[in-house]
């Protein structure tokens, strides 16, 4: 940015700050809600950064490093009022505000988590959770403890074990089954890409040799010929199938787990990945009775055809001041690399003459998710071999040629996880979000490279080659897939090492985020991602009250002990004015 124009920015920026409420006005009106005093604001009113990282010259990062812009926030009616000086913050108190003093916490804007699956994470923590543990053994031990609190013959449900890792050990239903006969027991893996089941779950709901797979899927089978129990990529939805629907008030319980649990960690907004009608209608109804802690960003799964068909007729919801705001189509093209059901290119090099799965094989509707195009929605298409990531910029392109109009609705490939070097430029040519997972990189970092091979990993979770090319970005977790930890998020992003600062240097350290582009990647990128650019993601005047409030200062320790960023916690949690969490 030239001098000239900086100027202009700098100005129009003084210029609203004066535009604002008058503080003697507010004060006798009760004064304003809430008023964050003595913290270290990162407001990221300055420009982004350039594509190689370069922070902006305008950005307070200066020859000492990063200082922050300003040290306190008011807030009234979902608002922020004033952002500046602790001093003249205090002009806004009045008889009903309460005063928070920071004493040097960090506040950053509210944490937006792009690409969630909140039901799952709330019935991860109501079931067992099997997240992180390493052995067969180990995870039927938690069930056999569940199962001593389950009457009998009720099911058992589990979820978290990494279907990546295990993937060349892969469980059976022997020892589950002898271990816990008289339950069925259904255990979902990390990423949903494979379920693993006892013979009593095989037996409630009828599942033998002969029973019929879905196209994309695959069913083990044992030395006999029937099922093992092990399910994978689109064949988990047999047992999803026979799994009892739970209550609903188990689902609204288990949504409110979610979603106080992510209001917990800092967050002010999930974006939902794949909403069926069932919990859209939850959804709808916690919306309506003013029971969401936080903004949810729901994306309807193209799978529920129904579901997509009453929204075509509807339209896009664009009421962003809603906290339920449904404008976008998740759409499943492949499947993941960890269970080798992304769609390659070439073979996968640790299982020749196997390429994953895609398109119509893995239940992919492609004229349903061109009328949601067309339409005005923005989609959201699950993508993660360099086949399924050609493929899906192939058919968002097409629809471009029939329709120009569909380009503006910000498109976004969900995961991009593995792309072919000569595909990487065309997000940016066409105007296609990466929406990616900073953790997945750490966390598959062990097995990766083994499936893919030594050539084809540089185009793996790459980051600021996206970046270099013009494509848009915006980071989150896939939790329950992966740890939704915001510290975790960003030493990932910001290292390429994992929760042990390994490998030394970083992984691919070529592709490591600047802490300026680490933390856009939750904030003002994910709104962006979420048409939500002009309301949030940056602290401002006239802008939503959506805070993030931790005990570590990430721009500072990225440059000088960014391990440390690790031992970070969320001290408040502010949306919409509201604090939905305070430790």
């Amino acid at each position: 940015m030239n001098n000239v124009l900086r100027g202009l920015v700098v100005a129009s920026l003084v210029f609203i700050a004066a535009c604002g409420p008058d503080p003697e006005s507010v004060s006798e009106a009760g004064g304003a809600d809430l008023i964050l005093t003595n913290g270290r604001v990162y407001t990221l009113r300055w420009d982004e950064p350039a594509p190689d990282g370069t922070v902006s010259p305008d950005a307070p990062a200066g020859g000492t490093g990063w200082q922050p812009d300003a040290e306190a926030v008011v807030t009234s009616g979902g608002e922020i009022l004033f952002v500046g000086s602790t001093r003249d913050a205090m002009a806004f108190e009045g008889e009903s505000t309460r005063v928070v003093d920071l004493a040097g916490a960090t506040v950053i804007p509210g944490l937006a988590d792009s690409h969630t699956h909140v039901y799952g994470l709330g019935a991860m923590l109501d079931a067992v959770n099997l997240t992180d543990i390493a052995t067969e053994e180990e995870a039927v031990a938690l069930v056999v403890e569940k199962a001593k609190t389950v009457p009998e013959g009720e099911w058992i449900i589990g979820a978290g074990w990494d279907e990546g890792a295990w993937a060349n050990r892969y469980p059976d239903k022997v020892l589950l089954s002898e271990a816990v006969p008289n339950h069925p027991v259904f255990l979902d893996s990390l990423h949903g890409f494979g379920a693993w089941a006892n013979q009593a779950a095989l037996d409630a709901g009828g599942i033998t040799s002969a029973s019929e797979v879905p196209v994309g899927g695959e069913m083990r089978l044992g030395d006999d010929g029937e099922p093992n129990g092990l399910f994978l990529n689109r064949a988990t939805t047999m047992l999803d199938a026979i799994v009892p629907e739970p209550s609903r008030e188990v689902l609204i319980n288990r949504w409110l787990i979610g979603l106080n649990q992510m209001a917990e960690d800092g967050y002010v907004a999930v974006h939902d990945a794949g909403i069926n009608s069932t919990h859209m209608s939850v959804l709808e109804q916690l919306e309506a009775e003013g029971r969401l802690p936080i903004r949810v960003y729901a994306m309807l799964s193209l799978r529920d055809e129904d579901l997509i068909r009453e929204w075509l007729v509807r339209g896009p919801d664009t009421d962003n001041d809603s906290m339920l705001v449904t404008r976008t189509v998740k759409a499943y093209y492949d499947g993941a690399l960890g269970s080798r059901g992304a769609r390659m290119l070439y073979d996968y090099a640790d299982r020749p003459g196997h390429r994953g799965v895609s398109g119509d094989g893995y239940g992919f509707d492609q004229a349903l998710n061109a009328e949601a195009m067309k339409a005005g929605f923005q989609v959201a298409i699950h993508a993660i071999g360099d086949a399924g990531n050609r493929e899906a910029l192939d058919i968002l392109e097409a629809v471009y040629q029939e329709d120009p109009s569909t380009r503006d609705n910000r498109h976004r490939i969900e995961h991009a996880q593995v792309i072919h070097p000569d595909d990487i430029p065309r997000l940016g040519q066409l105007g296609v979000i990466a929406s990616m997972e900073p953790p997945h990189a750490m966390e598959d970092k062990t097995w990766a490279e083994e499936r893919v091979g030594p050539e084809r990993i540089l185009g793996a979770y790459a980051w600021r080659s996206l970046r270099e090319s013009g494509a848009a970005l915006t980071f989150n977790s896939d939790n329950p897939g992966s740890d939704h930890n915001i510290f975790y998020g960003l030493h990932s992003a910001i290292t390429r090492q994992d929760k042990d600062s390994q490998p030394e240097g970083g992984w691919y350290p070529e592709q490591r985020m600047s802490s300026d582009e680490a933390v856009r990647g939750y904030t003002s990128w994910s709104a962006y991602a979420s048409f939500r650019e002009n309301d949030t993601g940056v602290i401002d005047v006239g802008r939503w009250a959506d805070l993030t409030v931790m005990d570590v200062d990430p721009f500072v320790l990225a440059d000088d002990s960014p391990s440390d960023i690790l031992n970070g916690r969320i001290l408040m949690t502010i949306a919409n004015g509201e604090i939905v969490y305070e430790r």
